[in-house]
């Protein structure tokens, strides 16, 4: 069920890391340079040793994505997906965290790891020995909210593919006082010829990679693949979408909390978010228009829904309908997989926030579309 190498560490470490990991750690140099060279390299002062540190990393990651490549490189080239990828898409803090915590359970599929998420040029060669040696790098938890955090647990292939160069809108999160970066890569449709190419050669490549190692069918899971569905689909013929959906009130300071944490956390200036409310907002719009547009020439058969309000109150019985609608199996196979792993969440505590008549009115406002064709009403605000 996907890679159990990180060594379990004392609490302590767990809460407190002594140094946090950046997604930059796992560029290699070039990439790394066109990183700050496409924002001049406006650092701030104090990020100047971080950016410093992490030019011998990106030295490191090219010497070992050398050293793969002449190892496994004919090898991973060769690789054929045959068994097409499960993608869970929705926007920010709709749920697919969780949807994607419980489908892993499934030791029939596999999915991609925080380590081979942050080191795609190299986790063939170094997920043996690295995270061993790592471990006290990583938080216990997300910066964002209250999930589990570690080496070894599913995490989104957007950082993959930030990681390896391709043009995806989390570069934002290195210089988010500027303009924000590849935010058209929200929409497939919007890409040039050159996004779409390298998307689709990351994502590719790093798929092949992840398949030579498991020989499974892989559950993903990145937002802003919503805008993407149908690339995907176009990549991996027979591909399976679970979309997530989450009350409006619930999203909107969820995921504006999402991106502070995140800036502060990876970014090379001192973010003043003068302007986040503004991308937030057009985020979802962008993400689902064209979510909408690639929907209707989906085969239905491929594509399930799910209100995350209906599967945090029942999430047997809507993992398994999600299991009959997609035909990914006999659901009884992972049902006790998944009671084992609710148990463990019991006492899992979201975050709440409280919205100002006039965010609620703007929210109204602005996602109207989103409110009504997902039928949720102006109600009191939900657990974030």
């Amino acid at each position: 069920m996907g890679s159990t190498l990180a060594k379990k560490s004392p609490e302590k470490f767990n809460n407190y890391p002594l140094y946090s990991p950046r997604f930059w750690h796992g560029m290699r140099t070039g990439d790394y340079f066109h990183l700050l060279q496409r924002h001049r390299f406006r650092i701030h002062p104090l990020s100047w040793a971080m950016a410093a540190i992490l030019l011998p990393c990106t030295m490191f990651n090219s010497a070992l994505y050398r050293l793969q490549r002449w190892r496994y490189g004919q090898q991973i080239d060769d690789v054929t997906i045959d068994q097409p990828p499960v993608f869970i898409v929705g926007h920010w803090r709709s749920g697919t965290t969780l949807m994607h915590e419980l489908m892993v359970c499934d030791d029939r599929f596999t999915y991609p790891n925080t380590y081979e998420c942050f080191t795609p040029h190299h986790f063939v060669i170094s997920e043996w020995i690295l995270p061993r040696l790592l471990w006290i790098l990583m938080p216990r938890k997300r910066p964002m909210d209250n999930m589990p955090a570690g080496f070894e647990r599913p995490q989104e292939d957007e950082f993959a593919l930030c990681a390896m160069g391709a043009p995806t809108p989390y570069n934002r999160m290195a210089f988010p006082n500027d303009p924000y970066d590849y935010s058209e890569c929200l929409d497939a449709d919007a890409m040039s010829d050159w996004q779409r190419q390298q998307f689709s050669q990351a994502l590719q490549s790093f798929l092949k990679a992840l398949t030579l190692m498991r020989g499974k069918r892989i559950i993903l899971k990145s937002p802003p693949h919503t805008g993407r569905i149908g690339l995907l689909a176009q990549m991996f013929p027979g591909a399976r979408f679970v979309h997530m959906v989450r009350h409006p009130y619930a999203l909107f300071p969820s995921t504006r909390r999402t991106w502070q944490a995140l800036d502060a956390a990876q970014g090379f200036q001192i973010p003043h978010h003068k302007h986040l409310d503004d991308y937030v907002f057009n985020s979802l719009n962008r993400m689902y228009e064209a979510f909408e547009r690639q929907k209707a020439e989906l085969d239905p058969a491929h594509i399930c829904q799910v209100r995350y309000e209906d599967l945090v109150a029942d999430p047997l019985s809507q993992l398994e309908h999600v299991y009959q609608h997609l035909q990914l199996g006999d659901f009884d196979y992972v049902r006790g997989p998944v009671e084992d792993f609710l148990v463990g969440q019991r006492d899992y505590q979201a975050n709440r926030h409280e919205l100002a008549p006039q965010l609620k009115a703007e929210i109204d406002r602005r996602w109207s579309a989103y409110l009504q064709r997902y039928d949720y009403q102006q109600t009191e605000v939900p657990a974030a």
